[in-house]
């Protein structure tokens, strides 16, 4: 019958978890102890039981291998320790190289500590600041020309708006000409008017001498 493979997580039930502890601690400590003879290697063992019960093994004495290998941590903790000061130093000592050839650098473009330079580093300096001149230039051009149209825009609008307000002018200059054609002329309909609103005593059509003399 094929035994088939079991699940590494752990047992619910607390009686079969305690049997199989039992089985598998003693086949631990078996092949503790048989790697040990074959092999001449110097091993040590502790397990904790669930209720806290101790069991352990040792080819030699425990408490002999628990020092060696607290010796071992503490060397390698050391050694650890020392190499990460040691990368640690070397990146600082990187980082100050660094900075000394860049400000070395930035003096000797501000035309500063020239007379240790030969003349081919002469040139390469020349050349840097040429190129660096270049791109100065082509971003001052591009300023430029943004600030340049930017102004041609706001020309553009005000030209718009000079329009808009002769337009405007233009028809307040053609409106009284319009208002004088609708209105009527004094000599008309005026005088009618003012003739009309006279006071008359008597009948219609007598002049005012003939009512006059009837009394």
């Amino acid at each position: 019958m094929v035994r088939g493979k079991t699940e590494m997580k752990r047992i619910e039930n607390a009686a079969s978890r305690q049997v199989t502890f039992s089985k598998r601690r003693n086949g631990l400590l078996k092949k503790a102890f048989e790697l040990s003879v074959l092999c001449d290697v110097e091993i040590g063992l502790i397990v904790f039981s669930p209720r806290g019960k101790l069991y352990e093994f040792s080819s030699s004495s425990l408490q002999s291998t628990i020092e060696r290998y607290r010796e071992r941590t503490k060397e390698d903790t050391s050694s650890t320790t020392r190499e990460q000061d040691a990368k640690r130093k070397y990146e600082a000592e990187s980082l100050s190289k660094k900075l000394e050839d860049l400000e070395a650098s930035k003096q000797k473009f501000l035309g500063e500590k020239l007379d240790s330079c030969l003349s081919d580093e002469l040139y390469e300096i020349e050349r840097k600041i040429e190129k660096s001149l270049r791109s100065i230039r082509a971003r001052k051009y591009h300023l430029i020309e943004e600030q340049i149209a930017e102004q041609k825009e706001k020309v553009s609008s005000l030209e718009k708006g000079n329009e808009l307000l002769h337009e405007k002018v233009n028809q307040l200059r053609r409106l009284p000409s319009t208002v004088a054609e609708e209105v009527p002329s004094p000599g008309t309909h005026g005088q009618q008017t003012e003739a009309d609103t006279q006071l008359r005593i008597g009948r219609p059509g007598m002049e005012t001498h003939d009512m006059w003399k009837g009394y």
